[in-house]
């Protein structure tokens, strides 16, 4: 059997797992015991291939992906790709919705996802739409398939709809999700939020702080967060605002956050698009502030966000290409295997999920790829096949 190597970062008990340092990985023979990766034994030749747990992808929008074929002229702001998004809804029947996020998860797979979650617009009424439908059907094939109401946090506010999203979410597995961006009813809307979550047992995922000028919607949902002492996952998306805040404002949110276990997680690719545009080449980009929550204890988490939609039009639903742009953008340094636990293991406990390491993992749920450098693994030049195909 061909010697492999495995990121450190994927390995619970590194010094019980055998192997020959290798840069930020080890090598060596692997020991398959009853379908599982139990152990390294010393390395028999040359290491040609890669090992490590299946992708997460913490946050995609499925139900608007691959719609910028008829969009026409978008590129603009977010206020501008919400409404070109919106007039497409004419568009989104049973087929349309189903065909189009089927693509995206065939393609989630293809690049070596497990768990995946998607945002589902949820519109004005207590109703779902009918893209939940569809999207609870498609998840109901597709076991790894999370699904997350994105709801504007002041319709917590009326009773009507908070009862009736609480009870559908909790009746569809669904996570709740809301849109918080400089709203007047922010803090009433997330104290309704917290108890309706709490009430059904159900993680939080928001869609926070998505531009500049004096947002802060992150820091009141670490606030409540605290004073409720709410223990279900909660992720927070975008927190681009952050980058505008003083240092000394940086350091006590990432403490409030983590100390409330908050997981942020960066969408380069959509926000890099999205944020400070000007007349010109943009001189401000859209990403939060990734090495200095890292230091203060916060989970970062890394997404592909919108895929070829009015949100940005191109992006594929890989969270490898994500975080190496994340580490282009946010000059997150090598070694890179540092940084993959933001796409699998903190990914996956952000999600509520197991956070598979490779020591003990049973085949089918790890990759390989014909790499010899977490750098390389991240490029993109070689894909992802499952790890069943080739270590057994």
């Amino acid at each position: 059997m061909t010697d492999i190597l495995v990121p450190r970062s994927m390995i619970a008990d590194p010094h019980r797992f055998g192997g020959v340092a290798h840069g930020d990985c080890v090598h060596g023979a692997p020991v398959v015991k009853d379908g599982r990766l139990m152990a390294l034994d010393a390395p028999t030749g040359t290491t040609t291939r890669m090992v490590l747990p299946k992708l997460v992808e913490p946050h995609c929008h499925l139900d608007k992906c691959y719609t910028i074929s008829r969009l026409g002229q978008v590129g603009g702001d977010l206020h501008h790709a919400l409404a070109s998004q919106r007039a497409d809804k004419v568009h989104w029947d049973e087929d349309d919705i189903r065909a189009r996020a089927t693509k995206g998860v065939k393609e989630a797979h293809q690049n070596g996802c497990g768990l995946i979650r998607s945002h589902v617009d949820w519109g004005d009424e207590p109703a779902p739409p009918l893209s939940w439908s569809v999207l609870v059907e498609l998840a109901e094939d597709h076991p790894g398939l999370q699904l997350s109401a994105l709801t504007s946090i002041e319709q917590w506010t009326y009773p009507e709809f908070s009862n009736t999203v609480g009870k559908v979410l909790s009746f569809t597995d669904g996570v709740l999700g809301a849109f918080v961006h400089g709203h007047e009813k922010t803090r009433a809307g997330l104290e309704v939020l917290f108890a309706t979550a709490s009430q059904h047992g159900l993680m939080l995922d928001f869609h926070v702080d998505e531009g500049s000028g004096g947002l802060n919607g992150l820091e009141q949902i670490a606030d409540v967060a605290l004073e409720t002492g709410f223990d279900r996952p909660i992720l927070c998306g975008h927190c681009v605002s952050l980058m505008d805040r003083p240092s000394h404002d940086v350091q006590r949110i990432a403490d409030k956050l983590a100390r409330a276990g908050i997981t942020v997680c960066t969408l380069p690719i959509t926000n890099l698009y999205l944020q400070g545009r000007t007349d010109g080449t943009p001189d401000r980009r859209g990403i939060t502030r990734l090495r200095e929550l890292r230091d203060a204890g916060v989970p970062i988490v890394v997404g592909s966000d919108n895929v070829a939609d009015a949100f940005c039009p191109v992006g594929a639903h890989d969270p490898c290409a994500a975080l190496a742009l994340a580490c282009v953008a946010a000059h997150l340094d090598p070694p890179m295997g540092d940084w993959l636990p933001a796409i699998t293991t903190d990914a996956a406990h952000a999600l509520g999920g197991a956070a598979v390491t490779v020591d003990g993992a049973h085949l089918t749920n790890m990759l390989t790829c014909d790499v010899t450098h977490t750098a390389d693994l991240l490029s993109g030049r070689v894909p992802l096949r499952p790890a069943l195909e080739t270590l057994m």
